[in-house]
């Protein structure tokens, strides 16, 4: 059951990763082709209209697609100058509370999330050019957030079991 959930939980992570890469490789081929199509005004093309309106939504979107996949690989960024000398039981229990930490900056950072999003939706607020709802690209980056607290939270839980047993998790590798 707990291998599976934790197959569960990475594929998750992987998913959100791999839509918000898609989401910049959209952004990637929406920018080339405004700066290409501005190049060639003098053929009769033209930028993208609201250009960068649609870099900032998917943008936006993958920046927090990609928080759950950094969370559950352990990658944020980390000094262990200290911790390299310190024992593994010690450093288990910095694993520990840096997840409570980082479940309650998710929590705190989905729950503002969500209150921008409702707050966009409430005044009807659109963007300059194109007029799409902002609450779009809220509810769009929304999606990374909550899956980020999921995540956030199950690190939390494979940390407490490594504490427990005396095992570390394997960083990036489904736990068998």
């Amino acid at each position: 059951m707990f291998e599976r959930t934790d197959r569960l939980m990475r594929s998750f992570a992987a998913l959100l990763a791999i839509l918000g890469g898609l989401a910049l490789i959209a952004v990637i081929l929406a920018t080339v082709t405004s700066i290409t199509g501005r190049a060639l005004l003098w053929i009769g093309l033209g930028p993208i209209r609201g250009d960068f309106e649609l870099v900032e939504l998917g943008t936006g979107f993958a920046v927090f697609s990609f928080l759950p996949w950094v969370q559950i690989n352990r990658q944020h960024a980390s000094v262990e100058i200290i911790t390299m000398h310190m024992s593994d039981g010690i450093n288990r229990l910095i694993d520990l509370v840096a997840d409570l930490l980082m479940v309650a900056i998710a929590l705190l950072l989905t729950w503002k999330h969500w209150q921008g999003t409702l707050d966009k939706f409430a005044y009807g607020e659109t963007t300059f050019i194109i007029q799409y709802p902002l609450w779009w690209a809220y509810a769009s980056g929304l999606v990374g957030a909550i899956g980020f607290v999921v995540i956030s939270f199950w690190c939390l839980v494979l940390s407490v079991k490594a504490l427990v047993t005396g095992r570390d998790q394997a960083q990036g590798e489904i736990v068998r």
